[in-house]
């Protein structure tokens, strides 16, 4: 059992690493694929500040 619990550990941190950063453009074209009620609140807050109101020069 302990081994089995390990392994999923190992594979969730393995996936996680894999996911784009916030904020990033792949970040950001994700979340527009993602079904809007399916976003957590700091996933719409970071959308909106990082996607929306950016600040290109």
């Amino acid at each position: 059992m302990k081994k089995l619990l390990l392994g999923v550990v190992a594979a969730s941190f393995t996936l996680a690493g894999c996911a784009p950063e916030v904020g990033s453009k792949g970040w950001c074209e994700d979340m527009k694929e993602k079904p809007k009620g399916d976003w957590t609140a700091n996933e719409a807050t970071d959308f909106t500040k990082h996607c929306i109101f950016t600040s290109e020069d």
